[in-house]
């Protein structure tokens, strides 16, 4: 690129970036204004519980009747910015913010990512039309709109801009990507903070021991088993899917027998642990023991939830699998355990994700720089032995080359776990 090429495109992208910016950061903002009014009337009126199943019938019939092309939700995002042919329908963003919040609300087990980024990619792709933008430069946008949900939903605009370019595992990786994605979540982060007055949870670990080879030798079986249940939350939502795709024929009847479903698990267990986010479970898998099961529970609930047709996201969910996994860990790994449920926070959405770059960045703005290390040699060990598996039906795992040509090496060592 010459001098005159190289201004026309920051030019360009900084308009288009800060633009997309803004709308994902707005919308993520609204969505979590809203996810937080409706866990807290849940949490104080649990008699809603009992409403899930219509509300499943509900979110189940208006997609079946005005939202089919928006049903495949992350993974349509994915299929677009590997090859573009159709545009992705501005009714993605309403559709996934009302079925996100109707599940919260009435008790399903989910995450709140998926619904950012469906936003963010939905909003954004439709500066396609208004711009007219090519092929490429609409592969750049939808990008810039995954990093802008996901870094104004979580707080962390480093490691959204990393998800957004890691994440599609592209072999074609592009350099022009990465100025959009980038700012994009930069402007996100600080529209959805600065201007909305949106706090994100603050987490910590106090305690990080020096790096000693006994301490870094722990790490592995930690990552290991980060990694086998990363495999075992992709597996479970997709067992579910299938089951209830192939028991149940009429879409909308699939929700409403998952909220019976789960309505029941609730009135047997007497807890409302599991439902929602589980943000104060996984606060509390920092700082004090918890039962060795809550991670099984979790696993089970949210693959329920998602895989009868609920809507949502699986990286809180994932968070909690993590935390709590690694609380129960700190039994017998001799590290704090603060630490060890940091490591399964971002290690198991490392190995569910096929993201272990931008969990190591995650980690490290979320819990600080000290732990780095640590949570790095985690990531990579969950991501290899999570197996050839991703809670991304449509992410490219055939080609894992992103920005260290090295990734080759471990996509052919993580096909022995397979």
């Amino acid at each position: 690129m010459n001098l005159k090429e190289i201004i026309r495109y920051f030019s360009s992208w900084l308009g288009l970036g800060a633009l997309v910016g803004i709308l994902s950061g707005s919308a993520s903002a609204v969505f979590l204004i809203a996810l937080e009014w409706a866990t807290n009337y849940r949490e104080t009126h649990l008699w809603v519980i009992g409403l899930l199943p219509v509300a499943g019938f509900g979110i189940g019939w208006i997609y079946h009747h005005y939202g089919s092309k928006s049903l495949k939700g992350n993974n349509l995002i994915l299929e677009e910015i590997y090859k573009s042919t159709h545009p992705i329908p501005i009714q993605m963003a309403p559709l996934v913010l009302f079925g996100t919040l109707a599940t919260h609300l009435f008790g399903g087990s989910a995450g709140r990512e998926g619904t950012a980024i469906q936003m963010g990619g939905s909003l954004a792709d439709q500066l396609t039309k208004w711009f007219k933008l090519h092929a490429e430069n609409r592969r750049l946008v939808l990008i810039a709109g995954v990093a802008g949900g996901f870094a104004s939903v979580f707080g962390t605009p480093l490691a959204g801009a990393i998800f957004a370019l890691e994440w599609m595992l592209h072999r074609k990786f592009r350099w022009k990507s990465l100025f959009p994605a980038f700012l994009t979540a930069f402007v996100a982060h600080w529209v959805c903070e600065l201007v909305w007055q949106v706090s994100h949870t603050q987490f910590s670990i106090p305690d990080i021991p020096i790096h000693s080879l006994r301490n870094l030798l722990w790490v592995i079986p930690a990552g290991i088993a980060f990694g086998i249940s990363a495999r075992i939350f992709s597996k479970t939502t997709q067992f579910f899917s299938g089951q209830f795709s192939k028991m149940i024929s009429y879409p909308p009847l699939r929700p409403f027998i998952g909220g019976l479903l789960i309505g029941g698990i609730v009135w047997i267990s007497d807890s409302t642990t599991y439902l929602g986010l589980g943000v104060p479970r996984i606060l509390e898998a920092f700082e004090t023991p918890l039962p060795w099961y809550d991670w099984l529970a979790k696993t089970g609930l949210t693959g329920l939830t998602l895989g009868a047709g609920f809507k949502g996201g699986e990286v809180t969910p994932l968070f909690f699998t993590g935390a709590t996994l690694g609380n129960s860990m700190s039994a017998w790994i001799p590290l704090p355990i603060a630490l060890l449920a940091g490591m399964g926070f971002v290690g198991v959405f490392s190995g569910a994700t096929n993201t272990p770059i931008a969990c190591t960045i995650m980690g490290m703005e979320l819990f600080g720089i000290e732990s780095g290390v640590f949570l790095g040699i985690a990531c990579l060990i969950a991501y290899i032995f999570s197996g050839k598996s991703s809670i991304y039906s449509s992410q490219n795992l055939e080609s894992k080359i992103l920005l260290f040509p090295e990734k080759r090496y471990l996509s052919s060592l993580k096909k022995h776990f397979k």
